[in-house]
């Protein structure tokens, strides 16, 4: 076994990994094995990290976005000092191990985001580098440097192919973020073999294209002094962000499966184990072995790091006595918290008013009390109503306003890496049929419980003469089958405040789902009940219309077309099956009694789903086709969203009871 620790280190590193692997019989091998040189490099020479506080705020980010070789990042974790022990690195993959088959956000110290599809941790690592920035223009005064890190990121050919990663990398490029550096492990072998079977292009030219900085490291198997100096190279670079091309070997050190595509993504098998431990001049028989010395070795980035946060705690008392304001907005940022009468300005509203801009005008009173409350749009501002005062974001990173460009998934997931990298309150916006752009990032937002806002406009076929191609019909039910997310779908402008109150606070994420024409104001100030999911708005006894958004007038309209007939309705707004979901059964029966069976539903979207509240004896009144062409009240007449339809389904629905 060699001396020379860096190697000795490095190939710790490997071994950790695939005795891990083996053991699990399941996993990625090729990964480490061929990473481990840049991975050891980074995290030793160069990531400011604490392992004594995974969460301390200026630390440098790592994200592994190639997830699939997580046994890295839990390697290097353990052996550097966090909190996963080897015990948990031998429940690789396990039930309820601290080391699942890709890093999940929050589930093990170290982890900075929930990286399994591929492309989405190379966004994330975008949106934490805009973040960074942000927070350093709002935050830092002369003389007084609080935020002030960098982001890694280390990413596949698998990663660089696919199109969330090729969105982010153009707005990354744009900005200029230059704290932002990729490490490109280019193998040139994906699952199904050669990379040169689905890929031939330049990406180093493509990524300068874009506005990079872009290095060359040609052996990233054993150059440790290359990888030193490029990364060194790459922090000192300012103004663009930076990628590091290293030329690696996939399953480095394993005599039969070293750079083919059989390396990638299954267990080595315990003789090729034993074979790649004897070519890395390792003990073949020794499993989870750790020397000492590699503990006491890698153990010095972290302590360095301890340093730097030592260091920086006392620049924080000192920015504290000198700005005790701004400091407390620091504070309550970081911690995710919200200022005094945060919502105090929200406006009360009279006239009729399309549910986007009633959001605007509620998106701006939040934004004058939360300073880091900060979004942006995919190119349809003016349409969602969500540029807010305060200048755009730019290359200085001092504005509100992030102008995404048509970029809708990269979008989503820059937002997620916003909420990862902390101290920011995101939102995203775009209309809400493109939602369908953003879904794998809303998916991730969900399963991490992340407090996301996702601002969705032009909810449904009333939008009018765009036509179907622009029409949501199946969007909400398809949202709403995702776990974790609450998707609101207000009435009016009251329940759109309703609606944002509760996304500001709500610790999950939140769609908004609003109108694009005008719809009058059903009811009170602050909407009582909407904050509950549902409610009666208006009582009755013979039948229950339950409608959401733009719907409820229809409903409230159909009951007084029925009062006519001596049938009186209750009409139940429905904002957010989800937050209803959660209430008191007591509440639920309250709401919708279980002996009234006579039931309606309206919705401007697909009527799938709608049973779980209207019973087998009830009506759907739904769109389950796609939408047309034409002026937004004519489509919705046309496919009987109408008071006429409301009242024939109720009467129905009471002669057959």
């Amino acid at each position: 076994m060699t001396t020379d620790l860096p190697t000795l280190a490095i190939n710790t590193i490997r071994t950790l990994a695939i005795d891990a692997i083996q053991q699990a019989n399941s996993g990625h091998p090729g990964l480490p094995l061929g990473c481990a040189p840049m991975a050891y490099t980074l995290w030793h020479k160069h990531l400011k990290h604490d392992p004594s506080a995974p969460l301390w705020f200026d630390r440098d980010r790592f994200v592994l976005s190639a997830g699939h070789g997580s046994m890295l990042l839990y390697a290097l974790l353990h052996l550097t000092g966090y909190e996963l022990s080897l015990d948990e690195i031998k429940q690789f993959r396990q039930w309820d191990s601290k080391t699942p088959g890709h890093p999940e956000w929050h589930h093990t110290p170290g982890v900075e985001a929930t990286t399994g599809p591929l492309g989405q941790g190379a966004a994330n690592a975008v949106g934490m580098a805009i973040a960074e920035r942000f927070l350093a223009s709002q935050f830092n005064r002369p003389g007084h440097t609080i935020i002030d890190h960098h982001t890694y990121a280390l990413v596949s050919d698998g990663d660089v192919m696919e199109g969330v990663a090729c969105e982010a990398v153009s707005i990354a490029g744009h900005l200029g973020l230059g704290k932002l550096t990729y490490l490109y492990d280019a193998n040139d072998i994906t699952l199904d073999g050669p990379l040169s079977l689905t890929m031939s292009e330049d990406v180093g030219a493509r990524f300068a294209a874009c506005g990079w900085h872009v290095q060359h490291v040609g052996n990233g198997d054993t150059d440790l002094a290359s990888l030193d100096a490029a990364i060194a190279a790459a922090r000192a670079e300012t103004d663009r962000p930076s990628l590091i091309v290293i030329k690696t070997t996939i399953g480095y050190g394993s005599p039969k499966k070293a750079g083919t595509s059989s390396a990638h993504g299954s267990p080595l098998g315990d003789a090729e184990v034993a074979a790649t431990k004897q070519a890395l001049g390792w003990d073949p028989a020794a499993k989870f072995l750790v020397p000492p010395e590699v503990k006491q070795h890698l153990a010095e980035g972290g302590k360095r790091g301890a340093s730097a946060h030592a260091a920086w705690k006392q620049k924080l008392a000192a920015y504290k006595a000198a700005h005790p304001d701004v400091a407390a907005q620091l504070e309550l940022a970081i911690k995710g918290e919200l200022p005094a009468e945060w919502d105090a300005e929200i406006p009360k509203f009279t006239d009729a008013i399309a549910t986007r801009s009633a959001s605007g005008k509620i998106m701006q009173a939040l934004a004058n009390k939360i300073p880091w409350l900060f979004g942006g749009d995919a190119d349809l501002g003016g349409s969602t109503k969500t540029i807010v005062k305060g200048g755009d974001y730019d290359r200085v990173g001092a504005g509100r306003n992030l102008r995404f460009g048509i970029r809708e998934h990269a979008m989503g997931s820059i937002g997620n890496g916003m909420l990862y990298h902390g101290g920011v309150r995101p939102f995203v916006a775009t209309f809400f049929v493109f939602s369908d752009y953003m879904r794998p990032a809303v998916r991730l937002a969900a399963l991490n419980n992340q407090p996301a806002i996702f601002v969705w406009t032009h909810d449904s076929v009333g939008l009018g003469e765009d036509g179907p191609t622009h029409q949501p019909v199946e969007h909400l039910m398809a949202l709403r089958a995702i776990p974790n997310l609450a998707v609101f779908r207000p009435a009016d402008a009251h329940e759109t405040a309703a609606g944002w109150r509760f996304a500001m606070t709500h610790k999950g994420p939140t769609g908004l789902v609003l109108s694009r024409q005008d719809l009058p104001i059903v009811t009170a100030p602050n909407a009582p009940g909407a904050e509950r999911g549902a409610y009666v708005l208006a009582d009755g006894t013979d039948v229950i219309l339950i409608a959401s958004g733009s719907e409820v007038a229809v409903a409230l309209a159909a009951r007084d077309a029925l009062a006519k007939d001596s049938i009186t309705a209750r009409v139940v707004s429905m904002p957010c099956w989800e937050l209803f979901a959660q209430q008191p059964a007591s509440y639920r029966e309250q709401v919708l009694p279980y002996a009234q069976r006579r039931r309606v539903s309206v919705e401007a979207g697909v009527t799938l789903g709608w049973r779980e509240y209207i019973g087998d004896r009830g009506e759907a009144i739904g769109i389950d086709r796609f939408g047309a062409s034409a002026p937004g009240e004519l489509v919705l007449e046309k496919l009987g969203i109408n008071t006429d339809a409301v009242v024939a389904a109720a009467k129905r629905v009471i002669a057959s009871a």
